[in-house]
This record gives C-alpha cells, sequence and structure tokens, in this order.
C-alpha cells in the first residue's frame, strides 16, 4: 500500500499515475474532498480517500499494509501570510508523519522545495551538513516551513529506530506538467501560457527590477513533473539510498525560453509583453534557481532529464491541447 498526501494535487497525482502505470499499489489517497484537483485522479484505480485529520487513525489501523508513505501534503502558496496555518499543516504534519513512519518502520519520501535557497546567494547545493542548512535564508513563509523541517530532521539523525528504513527529501525546483490548472495563480508559467498563445495573443510576463536581469531574463531551473515522478520511482527502487536531494534539471532556463517553447510547440512565433511583478512578490522573488544535481546521481540516478524544449511540447500537445488535459 502506498499512501500519497497532497494525493489529489499537482506532483501527488502525477506519482499516483506514476506508481499505477507501473503495477503498484493500492494506492490511499490523502487529501480534502472535494475541488477541480480531484480530477486529476479520474483514471486512478484508489482504494480510499482518506481527510488529513483521520491520517493516523487510518495508518494506525493499516500499518503492517503500508510500504511507504510519499508526503506531498503542504500549503503551498508562496504568497499565503498565516504562519500558524503554515507551521501546522507544513511543518508539524510532517514532523508527525516521521515519527510514525520511524516508529512503525515504514518508508518515507516527502517533498522539500527550492524555495529553501532563498535569493540564491548562498548556492543551491543540497549539502545536508547542518553548517550548510544554517546559512539558507527562505524567502517566504512556504520556504520556511519546508526549511525548518529538513533542519529538524537532519539535525535529529540517529540511531537506525529514530528515522524510518528509508527516507528521502526532494528539493523541488519550478515543476510544470499537467494536473496543476486547480493552482491557478501559482500555476507554471507554461499553463498560464497557453491558452494565450493559442487564442493568438501575447504571453504576458513580469518585468525585471533588478539590475542584473532583462525582463523575461529571469532564470530558473524548470523541471518536467515527469522527471519528479521518476526520480520518486527510482528511490521506492532503491531503499537504501537516503538523504536530501534537489529535484531540478541543473539547468537554469529563462521564462523568456519557457514562453517561447509554449508557442513553438504550437507551430507559432513567439508573442511576449510584459508587466510589473506584483508588489507581493516583488522583494521575495526569486531572479535565479538552477539546482546542483551531483549529489543525486552520485546516488546512482542516471536517467538524463528532460529538455525544456521537449517537456512543454508534451505538455502543450499532449494535455493542455487535447481535449483530456488529464492522465
Amino acid at each position: 500500500m502506498y499512501v500519497i498526501t497532497g494525493g489529489a494535487g499537482f506532483i501527488g497525482s502525477n506519482i499516483a499515475w506514476g506508481l499505477e502505470n507501473k503495477g503498484l499499489g493500492p494506492l490511499v489517497i490523502v487529501d480534502r474532498n472535494g475541488g477541480e484537483k480531484w480530477r486529476n485522479l479520474e483514471k486512478r484505480e484508489i482504494s480510499a480517500t482518506i481527510e488529513p485529520e483521520n491520517l493516523f487513525a487510518f495508518l494506525d489501523d493499516n500499518a503492517d499494509a503500508v510500504t511507504a508513505v510519499i508526503h506531498m501534503g503542504a500549503i503551498s502558496a508562496t504568497t499565503e501570510t498565516d504562519a500558524g496555518l503554515i507551521k501546522r499543516n507544513n511543518f508539524d504534519l510532517s514532523c508527525q508523519i516521521w515519527n510514525w513512519c520511524a516508529a512503525n518502520r515504514v518508508r518515507l519520501i516527502y517533498a522539500s522545495s527550492a524555495a529553501t535557497y532563498g535569493d540564491g546567494s548562498k548556492g543551491f547545493d543540497d549539502d545536508p551538513s547542518t553548517n550548510a542548512l544554517r546559512k539558507l535564508q527562505p524567502l517566504n513563509l512556504y520556504g520556511r516551513s519546508k526549511h525548518l523541517f529538513d533542519r529538524k530532521i537532519l539535525r535529529n539523525l540517529g540511531d537506525a529506530n529514530s528515522q524510518p528504513p528509508q527516507w528521502a527529501g526532494l528539493k523541488f525546483f519550478n515543476v510544470y506538467g499537467p494536473h496543476e490548472v486547480h493552482k491557478d495563480r501559482m500555476s507554471s508559467v507554461v499553463s498560464q501560457v497557453y491558452p494565450r498563445a493559442r487564442a493568438g495573443d501575447a504571453a504576458v510576463l513580469f518585468k525585471s527590477h533588478h539590475p542584473d536581469y532583462a525582463d523575461g531574463g529571469q532564470l530558473r531551473d524548470f523541471i518536467w513533473v515527469g522527471d519528479c515522478v521518476d526520480i520518486v520511482l527510482w528511490l521506492l527502487d532503491n531503499p537504501t539510498v537516503n538523504g536530501l536531494f534537489n529535484c531540478g534539471t541543473g539547468k537554469a532556463r529563462s521564462f523568456a525560453d519557457l514562453a517561447s517553447a509554449v508557442y513553438r510547440a504550437l507551430g507559432r512565433e513567439p508573442m511576449i509583453t510584459f508587466v510589473d511583478t506584483p508588489l507581493d512578490i516583488r522583494d521575495k522573488y526569486q531572479y535565479f534557481t538552477e539546482a546542483k544535481m551531483e549529489r543525486l546521481r552520485r546516488a546512482g540516478y542516471d536517467k538524463p532529464m528532460t529538455e525544456l524544449e521537449d517537456g512543454v511540447a508534451q505538455y502543450v500537445n499532449g494535455y493542455l491541447d487535447t481535449s483530456d488535459p488529464y492522465r
């Protein structure tokens, strides 16, 4: 049995697809019922759906059957300002899941985030040492909550019985792919540019408010969600691999590149206009991210990452520009 928290969400529902596609199950989804995101699971064979408040009662009743908990559930909006809400959902719950998995000898894969790196001035090295983690300064509450949990578990690793038999934290960079429509403003630029490109209108990107970056020249490490799924499946195939790992491509690309790829996937010439970055995120904006991927490679993951143009073409032509955008 594979228990996926946040399983109706973007990355979680893609992991559910990957597990089912590989013949793994049963699948148990932990998420709040209702809403557009549940369409992400319409094609899955789901064993059970659990409200988050009932998670631990379910786990206790089924402890002997659980192979792994894949913890993707979180408040992921980088604009959320309720610190107590984020702490309860992103930190406290993660600690409880870690403790349950350790006590019941169940494997755990959880979502960290590239938001833990802040403005990038301290680099993007997934060095798990206390000294390295202490230097990072996330820019928003979401990033801080993820960083707080990373630091807690790495600071308190002790004997084998105090941690799950396998654990891995994945620092997801800028993920794009199917099943993100429900994220609205927090969905990827690909998702937001596509309807304008299809209509023959210009894409709208944020201007740069940094002297070192041109408008549209802000750089991010954009990763196809299928690569994220492959990494999770590889970890499940390699139960002796533990640690905190970046989940990116290792190659920064510009937002202009990303938007242009959407137009070209549709056979059109790119058209891009620019607007001011909203004030509520302007001072907390990452102008550059690029994952260092050596740690994951040294652990044995050797599958090539999808090139940006190839991933965008898969997303646009295989999902967004079809009558059925769901896996």
